[in-house]
């Protein structure tokens, strides 16, 4: 690449000036401009040219690589990762590990579209909040507020005629043997935990704006169960079932009796059953994890009671299973269409029938987990209504503004009562540098896409000013 001598043209093609300078000479901020010298400084056309497109945020979209067939070899190649994580460590569970894969996948689909730093950006601080979340979901021993033994089982009886639901189903569904059906049980619980990140992937690869809200939302629920379980600690149904009143009186956190496999009473606090099928055990029994069982994934099975001893025993109140899968389709909702409203919802729904049947929460629970996941969407509905969407307009009308404005746009000091959240639409200068870049590669290239503002104004005006052989400045 040559430099130009000064005083001569670049050779660029561009239309002669009567001072012997090309049309695309780079406006220069100095009352002196138009007026060529010996000493001034070579042009570096090329230069600049590069440093504009460089200053850009994305690039041209139509002059980007297909890089199609390299983004389905890296998808595939991720596929067969996840398949061997599988079958030598089986489901990643836990919340670290299933994040770290799934940004290694959301780099897979993104080659070609998504710059890769976008994934940090947006999944590194999720996944720092929610593990902050399990370093302090155990703050509740700190806190050692008394834990509910009774509360759930009294609503539960008022609510279903003296008996509470987990009771009554254990009752007339439960086997000596998990039959085909708890697979279904067991599967519907532990997706759980990989459910909502799954979704939360998908709504980042298809739109960044939603899957923002829907990070915020599932954030805010989280927490707020946390502080729900830490100030109203409650003791689980399979808990309560093998533990007596006196045992329980005090309302204690951690008695012994939660770690025997049955109560010294028959039926513990929830009372003794009545089984349909005879070889059943006659009390309520935990049994989320039986399906697995069934298939002869009895590492699965031990996994899951191996996680479930390790967490927070009395954590019942609200649920988060439920929450957190009601937010899902209550979050969808106005997005999908009818067939995705009925898989969301059912699954919220199936997800509630697991949650009883297996003894891990109360409908008390559940009904809590519900209206905390109501209360978080409405919160975000009406925060978009009042400030996110109209300050979404006011970006888009001020845009279109500034576009029809074009030249004839006054200078920034005559706009006092400007709209701050609207310069920053229709304006991306970085300063008068970047500026003078944006209209240096756009009277090199002929192109008309110009930042408006005041400062960019009076360039524009000065080249429009050498164009016609006037020597003064506008």
């Amino acid at each position: 690449m040559g430099f130009p001598r000064p005083g001569e043209s670049s050779g660029s093609g561009g239309e002669g000036n009567p001072d012997g300078t090309s049309s695309a000479t780079l406006p220069s901020t100095n009352p002196s401009y138009g007026k060529r010298t010996e000493s001034d400084p070579p042009e570096m056309e090329s230069v600049f040219d590069d440093l504009a497109a460089a200053s850009e945020m994305e690039s041209d979209p139509a002059s980007r690589r297909d890089l199609t067939l390299v983004r389905r070899i890296a998808i595939g190649a991720w596929v067969v990762l996840i398949a061997l994580h599988f079958v030598f460590y089986g489901v990643a569970w836990d919340r670290t590990r299933l994040i770290i894969l799934l940004c290694l996948g959301l780099a897979a689909a993104s080659i070609g579209r998504r710059k890769f730093i976008t994934i940090i950006k947006d999944w590194a601080p999720f996944a720092l909040v929610l593990i902050l979340y399990d370093w302090t979901r155990d703050i509740a021993r700190i806190v050692g507020m008394p834990t509910h033994w009774n509360l759930a089982i009294d609503f539960d009886a008022w609510l279903f005629g003296g008996r509470t639901p987990t009771a009554l189903l254990q009752e007339q569904l439960k086997q000596a043997s998990p039959p085909w059906w708890e697979v279904i049980v067991s599967v519907v619980y532990m997706s759980y935990f990989i459910v909502p990140y799954a979704v939360a992937a998908w709504l980042w690869l298809k739109d960044r704006a939603a899957w923002r809200r829907y990070a915020a939302c599932f954030v805010a629920t989280t927490f707020l169960a946390l502080v729900g379980y830490t100030l109203v600690p409650g003791a689980p149904p399979w808990a309560a079932a093998r533990c007596t009143a006196v045992e329980v009186q005090d309302y204690p956190r951690d008695p012994i009796c939660m770690y025997s496999p049955q109560a010294a009473e028959p039926g513990g606090l929830l009372g003794p059953l009545e089984p349909a099928h005879p070889d059943a055990e006659p009390y309520v029994e935990r049994i989320s994890a039986r399906g697995w069982n069934y298939l002869n994934i009895h590492m699965a099975s031990q996994l899951v009671t191996l996680g479930q001893g390790k967490s927070n025993l009395v954590a019942a109140i609200p649920s988060l299973h439920a929450g957190l899968t009601m937010l899902l389709a209550l979050f969808m909702w106005p997005r999908v269409k009818a067939l995705g409203k009925t898989l969301y919802m059912g699954y919220a729904l199936a997800m509630a029938f697991a949650l009883v049947y297996s003894a891990e929460h109360y409908i008390f629970d559940i009904v809590l987990g519900w209206a905390l996941a109501a209360a978080v969407i409405a919160a975000y509905r009406f925060i978009d209504w009042k400030w996110l969407i109209p300050r979404q307009k006011r970006r888009e009308e001020a845009a279109a503004a500034g576009a029809a404005a074009g030249p004839a746009t006054p200078p920034a000091d005559s706009s006092d009562d400007e709209d701050p959240d609207a310069e920053k639409v229709t304006t991306h200068a970085r300063g008068p540098f970047h500026s003078a870049l944006r209209v240096r590669a756009a009277f090199a290239g002929g192109g008309s896409r110009l930042p408006v503002g005041g400062e960019v104004g009076v360039l524009r005006r000065r080249v429009a000013h050498r164009r016609t052989g006037n020597e003064e400045e506008p």
